[in-house]
Parts: structure tokens; sequence; C-alpha cells
């Protein structure tokens, strides 16, 4: 069962001033402190988790955006204010509403698509 602390609105302004964070936005979000190979710093990251989640629960799935590109399978590019970068999909987090800082945007639905089938492709069990 899920307690009410763990499926209420979150009461931080922070993260919460522009209402639940929907899938293929843009987030600043801070990730730190981390830990060993976790991606560092306070940077964007695209929003993963479904929108009933997000309108539910104080956690919300992000994966880093970065502009070091590597060639993982796990990493989809992305041009974003103006920018070119990757989606770091080996770098999925939950973090609390309370890291979230202000929102940035919102990814193409290209993006938003390579995404989901990227996800779906290192999720299926063969």
């Amino acid at each position: 069962m899920v307690s009410a602390a763990n499926s209420s609105q979150p009461s931080s302004k922070q993260g919460s001033q522009q209402g639940s964070p929907k899938r293929d936005q843009v987030w600043l979000v801070t990730l730190d402190p981390t830990q060993g190979s976790e991606i560092q710093k306070t940077r964007p990251c695209l929003v993963i988790s479904p929108n009933e989640m997000n309108q539910h629960l104080r956690t919300v799935i992000v994966a880093p955006m970065t502009t070091v590109t590597r060639p993982y399978p796990t990493r989809v590019g992305v041009r974003f204010q103006g920018k070119q970068g990757q989606v770091a999909l080996d770098q999925l987090r939950a973090v609390d509403r309370q890291r979230l800082v202000r929102m940035l945007g919102k990814v193409s639905a290209k993006t938003a698509q390579d995404v989901s089938a990227t996800l779906l492709e290192m999720f299926t069990r063969t």
C-alpha cells in the first residue's frame, strides 16, 4: 500500500511552481550528490515517467541530457536549445520533485519517439 506521504502532491515550492512535470518535457534538475559513475551537476533532464505517475507521485523518472556524446546504444541524439547532445537512457533516475529547478521546454516529437523506441528495446525480454 502506498502511504499518503508518497502519493501526495509535493509541498515544496521547488519543482511544483509550474505544475506537474509532463513526459517529454525537459527540466533543469539538481542531480548532486551522486556516487561512482552517476552523471553529476545540475543539468537538463528529460522526463520519462508517464503523466499519470507524475500527477500522483512525489518522484519523477528522468534521463539526464549531456553534450558529451558516446557511441552507446542507450544514448539518443537530441538537439535542444541550440545544442547538440544525447539523452542518457543508461542513467535513468527517479528523483524527488525537490530536485526539479525549472522547466526548460520540450523535446521534438521525433526525439520523444526515438527515446520511447530505445526504452522498449532496452527493457523488452527476448
